[in-house]
Protein backbone atom coordinates (compact mmCIF):
# COMPACT_ATOMS: atom_id res chain seq x y z
CA UNK A 1 0.00 0.00 0.00
CA UNK A 2 1.18 3.70 -0.79
CA UNK A 3 1.72 5.73 2.00
CA UNK A 4 -0.67 8.71 2.44
CA UNK A 5 0.49 12.24 2.17
CA UNK A 6 0.09 14.22 4.98
CA UNK A 7 -2.42 17.34 5.40
CA UNK A 8 -1.98 20.57 6.39
CA UNK A 9 -1.84 20.00 9.77
CA UNK A 10 0.35 17.43 9.67
CA UNK A 11 3.39 20.31 8.03
CA UNK A 12 2.17 22.57 10.80
CA UNK A 13 3.07 19.67 13.36
CA UNK A 14 5.85 19.10 11.66
CA UNK A 15 7.61 22.54 11.01
CA UNK A 16 9.66 21.88 14.03
CA UNK A 17 11.89 19.25 12.49
CA UNK A 18 14.85 19.91 11.35
CA UNK A 19 14.69 19.33 7.21
CA UNK A 20 17.08 19.30 4.24
CA UNK A 21 16.58 21.13 1.14
CA UNK A 22 18.67 20.55 -1.82
CA UNK A 23 18.13 22.93 -5.08
CA UNK A 24 19.88 21.74 -8.20
CA UNK A 25 17.79 24.31 -10.47
CA UNK A 26 20.85 26.40 -10.84
CA UNK A 27 22.34 24.33 -13.27
CA UNK A 28 20.59 24.58 -16.88
CA UNK A 29 21.95 20.91 -17.57
CA UNK A 30 24.42 18.14 -17.20
CA UNK A 31 26.95 19.99 -19.16
CA UNK A 32 26.33 23.09 -16.89
CA UNK A 33 27.09 20.78 -13.62
CA UNK A 34 29.84 18.90 -15.54
CA UNK A 35 31.77 22.66 -16.40
CA UNK A 36 30.99 23.80 -13.11
CA UNK A 37 32.90 20.72 -11.62
CA UNK A 38 35.34 21.24 -13.79
CA UNK A 39 35.91 24.62 -12.73
CA UNK A 40 36.21 23.66 -8.83
CA UNK A 41 39.18 21.66 -9.97
CA UNK A 42 40.81 24.99 -11.46
CA UNK A 43 42.55 23.46 -14.46
CA UNK A 44 42.56 24.47 -18.28
CA UNK A 45 39.29 23.05 -19.91
CA UNK A 46 42.49 21.87 -22.31
CA UNK A 47 44.14 19.89 -20.02
CA UNK A 48 41.25 18.53 -18.00
CA UNK A 49 41.24 14.97 -16.44
CA UNK A 50 37.92 13.46 -17.69
CA UNK A 51 38.26 10.68 -15.15
CA UNK A 52 38.24 12.79 -12.17
CA UNK A 53 35.35 14.90 -13.84
CA UNK A 54 33.02 11.71 -14.28
CA UNK A 55 33.93 10.52 -10.40
CA UNK A 56 33.28 13.96 -9.14
CA UNK A 57 29.86 14.00 -11.14
CA UNK A 58 28.84 10.35 -9.97
CA UNK A 59 29.68 11.43 -6.52
CA UNK A 60 27.30 14.47 -6.94
CA UNK A 61 24.95 11.87 -8.03
CA UNK A 62 24.64 9.74 -5.55
CA UNK A 63 25.00 12.80 -2.80
CA UNK A 64 21.54 13.32 -4.59
CA UNK A 65 20.14 10.31 -3.83
CA UNK A 66 21.28 9.89 -0.53
CA UNK A 67 19.36 13.17 0.46
CA UNK A 68 15.88 11.31 -1.89
CA UNK A 69 16.40 14.19 -3.96
CA UNK A 70 14.63 13.12 -7.70
CA UNK A 71 16.76 14.06 -10.30
CA UNK A 72 15.83 15.12 -13.76
CA UNK A 73 16.41 12.22 -16.41
CA UNK A 74 19.66 14.14 -18.29
CA UNK A 75 21.59 14.03 -15.35
CA UNK A 76 20.95 10.43 -14.75
CA UNK A 77 21.66 9.43 -18.51
CA UNK A 78 24.92 11.22 -18.28
CA UNK A 79 25.58 9.64 -14.89
CA UNK A 80 25.13 6.70 -16.72
CA UNK A 81 27.18 7.77 -19.78
CA UNK A 82 30.20 9.07 -17.44
CA UNK A 83 30.34 5.28 -15.24
CA UNK A 84 30.42 4.37 -18.88
CA UNK A 85 33.23 6.12 -19.70
CA UNK A 86 35.33 5.64 -16.74
CA UNK A 87 34.86 1.76 -16.99
CA UNK A 88 36.43 2.63 -21.01
CA UNK A 89 39.20 4.40 -19.35
CA UNK A 90 40.52 2.09 -16.11
CA UNK A 91 40.04 -1.04 -18.69
CA UNK A 92 42.41 -1.93 -21.05
CA UNK A 93 41.71 -0.82 -24.38
CA UNK A 94 39.78 -3.65 -25.74
CA UNK A 95 40.51 -4.46 -29.89
CA UNK A 96 39.40 -1.25 -32.39
CA UNK A 97 36.37 -1.93 -33.97
CA UNK A 98 33.20 0.18 -34.89
CA UNK A 99 32.83 2.02 -31.68
CA UNK A 100 35.05 5.23 -30.73
CA UNK A 101 37.64 4.65 -28.07
CA UNK A 102 37.77 6.21 -24.73
CA UNK A 103 40.26 8.63 -25.68
CA UNK A 104 38.05 10.33 -28.18
CA UNK A 105 35.04 10.16 -26.13
CA UNK A 106 37.11 11.94 -23.83
CA UNK A 107 37.99 14.29 -26.26
CA UNK A 108 34.31 14.78 -27.66
CA UNK A 109 33.67 15.36 -24.13
CA UNK A 110 36.35 18.75 -22.91
CA UNK A 111 35.61 20.04 -26.30
CA UNK A 112 31.94 20.16 -26.00
CA UNK A 113 33.17 21.63 -22.58
CA UNK A 114 35.06 24.03 -24.11
CA UNK A 115 32.17 25.01 -26.50
CA UNK A 116 29.67 25.48 -23.67
CA UNK A 117 32.91 27.86 -21.99
CA UNK A 118 32.91 29.98 -25.05
CA UNK A 119 28.97 30.01 -25.27
CA UNK A 120 28.79 30.92 -21.63
CA UNK A 121 31.69 34.07 -22.01
CA UNK A 122 29.65 35.33 -25.23
CA UNK A 123 26.30 35.44 -23.37
CA UNK A 124 27.91 37.27 -20.60
CA UNK A 125 29.60 39.55 -22.71
CA UNK A 126 26.37 40.20 -24.63
CA UNK A 127 24.00 40.69 -21.06
CA UNK A 128 26.80 43.32 -20.30
CA UNK A 129 26.57 45.27 -22.92
CA UNK A 130 24.19 48.65 -23.01
CA UNK A 131 20.39 48.11 -23.22
CA UNK A 132 18.07 50.27 -25.42
CA UNK A 133 15.41 51.51 -23.59
CA UNK A 134 16.84 50.52 -20.49
CA UNK A 135 20.74 51.90 -20.59
CA UNK A 136 20.58 54.07 -23.34
CA UNK A 137 17.65 55.63 -24.93
CA UNK A 138 16.59 56.77 -29.00
CA UNK A 139 16.29 60.56 -29.79
CA UNK A 140 12.62 60.28 -30.05
CA UNK A 141 10.99 61.53 -33.51
CA UNK A 142 13.70 63.22 -35.90
CA UNK A 143 13.32 66.89 -36.50
CA UNK A 144 12.49 68.37 -39.54
CA UNK A 145 15.56 69.93 -41.02
CA UNK A 146 14.46 73.63 -42.58
CA UNK A 147 16.71 74.62 -45.30
CA UNK A 148 16.96 78.22 -46.14
CA UNK A 149 18.28 80.44 -48.63
CA UNK A 150 20.51 83.32 -47.47
CA UNK A 151 21.30 85.84 -49.52
CA UNK A 152 25.27 87.15 -49.27
CA UNK A 153 25.93 90.22 -50.43
CA UNK A 154 29.64 91.11 -51.92
CA UNK A 155 30.14 95.08 -52.61
CA UNK A 156 32.43 97.68 -52.09
CA UNK A 157 31.94 101.14 -50.92
CA UNK A 158 31.88 102.50 -54.80
CA UNK A 159 28.83 99.54 -55.76
CA UNK A 160 26.76 101.04 -52.41
CA UNK A 161 27.05 104.88 -53.56
CA UNK A 162 26.09 103.86 -57.35
CA UNK A 163 22.98 102.23 -56.14
CA UNK A 164 21.65 104.97 -54.04
CA UNK A 165 22.49 107.59 -56.32
CA UNK A 166 20.63 105.17 -59.37
CA UNK A 167 17.77 105.49 -56.71
CA UNK A 168 17.77 109.03 -56.12
CA UNK A 169 18.24 109.65 -59.90
CA UNK A 170 14.74 107.79 -60.48
CA UNK A 171 13.26 109.77 -57.88
CA UNK A 172 14.29 112.91 -59.31
CA UNK A 173 13.82 112.15 -63.03
CA UNK A 174 10.21 110.48 -61.47
CA UNK A 175 6.92 112.22 -63.48
CA UNK A 176 4.21 112.85 -60.98
CA UNK A 177 0.86 113.61 -63.40
CA UNK A 178 -2.30 114.48 -61.70
CA UNK A 179 -5.63 113.08 -62.85
CA UNK A 180 -7.69 115.69 -64.49
CA UNK A 181 -11.08 116.36 -62.70
CA UNK A 182 -14.75 117.51 -64.11
CA UNK A 183 -15.22 120.88 -62.78
CA UNK A 184 -18.70 122.30 -63.14
CA UNK A 185 -18.10 126.30 -63.86
CA UNK A 186 -20.01 128.92 -62.16
CA UNK A 187 -21.39 129.98 -65.63
CA UNK A 188 -22.99 126.50 -66.83
CA UNK A 189 -24.20 127.06 -62.44
CA UNK A 190 -25.59 130.52 -63.14
CA UNK A 191 -26.90 129.19 -66.73
CA UNK A 192 -28.94 126.17 -64.91
CA UNK A 193 -30.19 128.62 -62.43
CA UNK A 194 -31.58 131.07 -64.64
CA UNK A 195 -33.32 127.74 -66.52
CA UNK A 196 -34.80 127.47 -62.71
CA UNK A 197 -36.20 130.60 -62.44
CA UNK A 198 -38.04 130.81 -65.63
CA UNK A 199 -39.55 127.39 -64.85
CA UNK A 200 -40.32 127.38 -61.59
CA UNK A 201 -42.97 130.02 -59.67
CA UNK A 202 -42.84 128.64 -56.23
CA UNK A 203 -40.13 127.44 -53.60
CA UNK A 204 -38.22 124.45 -55.22
CA UNK A 205 -35.38 122.56 -53.33
CA UNK A 206 -31.91 123.36 -54.89
CA UNK A 207 -30.70 119.83 -54.54
CA UNK A 208 -33.58 118.12 -56.43
CA UNK A 209 -33.63 120.60 -59.15
CA UNK A 210 -29.54 119.68 -59.47
CA UNK A 211 -30.26 116.02 -59.30
CA UNK A 212 -32.41 116.12 -61.94
CA UNK A 213 -30.59 118.85 -63.65
CA UNK A 214 -27.34 116.38 -63.95
CA UNK A 215 -29.65 113.26 -64.80
CA UNK A 216 -30.77 114.88 -68.13
CA UNK A 217 -27.27 116.20 -69.29
CA UNK A 218 -25.30 112.94 -68.32
CA UNK A 219 -23.47 114.18 -65.72
CA UNK A 220 -22.01 111.78 -63.57
CA UNK A 221 -23.84 111.74 -59.85
CA UNK A 222 -20.89 110.59 -57.75
CA UNK A 223 -17.81 111.82 -59.61
CA UNK A 224 -19.39 116.18 -59.58
CA UNK A 225 -21.63 116.02 -56.80
CA UNK A 226 -20.03 117.99 -54.82
CA UNK A 227 -18.76 120.45 -57.82
CA UNK A 228 -21.86 121.14 -59.05
CA UNK A 229 -23.24 122.12 -55.57
CA UNK A 230 -20.57 124.40 -54.55
CA UNK A 231 -20.83 125.85 -57.89
CA UNK A 232 -24.55 126.16 -57.59
CA UNK A 233 -24.44 127.84 -54.73
CA UNK A 234 -21.63 130.37 -55.51
CA UNK A 235 -23.94 130.97 -58.75
CA UNK A 236 -27.00 131.46 -56.58
CA UNK A 237 -25.85 133.85 -53.97
CA UNK A 238 -24.82 136.04 -56.65
CA UNK A 239 -27.51 136.44 -58.40
CA UNK A 240 -29.26 136.79 -54.89
CA UNK A 241 -27.18 139.82 -54.37
CA UNK A 242 -28.39 140.87 -58.01
CA UNK A 243 -31.74 140.95 -57.41
CA UNK A 244 -32.97 138.08 -59.49
CA UNK A 245 -33.65 134.98 -56.60
CA UNK A 246 -34.92 134.67 -53.57
CA UNK A 247 -33.65 131.18 -50.90
CA UNK A 248 -34.90 130.19 -47.73
CA UNK A 249 -33.31 127.81 -45.39
CA UNK A 250 -36.04 126.67 -42.55
CA UNK A 251 -33.15 125.13 -40.18
CA UNK A 252 -29.85 124.19 -39.62
CA UNK A 253 -28.44 121.53 -42.20
CA UNK A 254 -32.45 121.62 -44.04
CA UNK A 255 -33.07 121.89 -47.65
CA UNK A 256 -32.21 125.16 -49.48
CA UNK A 257 -35.21 126.22 -51.51
CA UNK A 258 -35.00 129.12 -54.38
CA UNK A 259 -37.67 131.08 -56.01
CA UNK A 260 -37.78 133.78 -58.47
CA UNK A 261 -38.06 137.05 -56.98
CA UNK A 262 -41.72 138.82 -57.98
CA UNK A 263 -40.86 142.89 -59.28
CA UNK A 264 -41.54 145.63 -57.03
CA UNK A 265 -41.52 149.54 -57.41
CA UNK A 266 -38.21 151.30 -57.43
CA UNK A 267 -36.99 152.33 -54.69
CA UNK A 268 -38.67 150.38 -51.97
CA UNK A 269 -36.33 148.14 -49.65
CA UNK A 270 -36.95 144.43 -50.24
CA UNK A 271 -38.56 142.33 -47.70
CA UNK A 272 -38.20 138.61 -47.47
CA UNK A 273 -41.35 136.71 -47.86
CA UNK A 274 -41.89 134.54 -44.17
CA UNK A 275 -44.06 132.04 -45.95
Amino acid sequence: MTAELPFEEDRTERAGEPSLVVDVDGYEGPLDLLLDLARRQKVDLHRISILALAEQYLAFVEEARALRLELAADYLVMAAWLAYLKSRLLLPEPPKGEEPSAADLATALALRLRRLEAIRAAANKLSARERLGQDVFARGAPEEIVAGARPVWEAELYDLLAAYAQQRQKRVQGHISVGHRVVWSLVEAREALQRLVGEAGDWTELDSYLTRYMASHGLPVREMRATVQASALSAMLEMVREGVLDLRQDNAFAPIEVRRRSARPEGLPFVKDAS
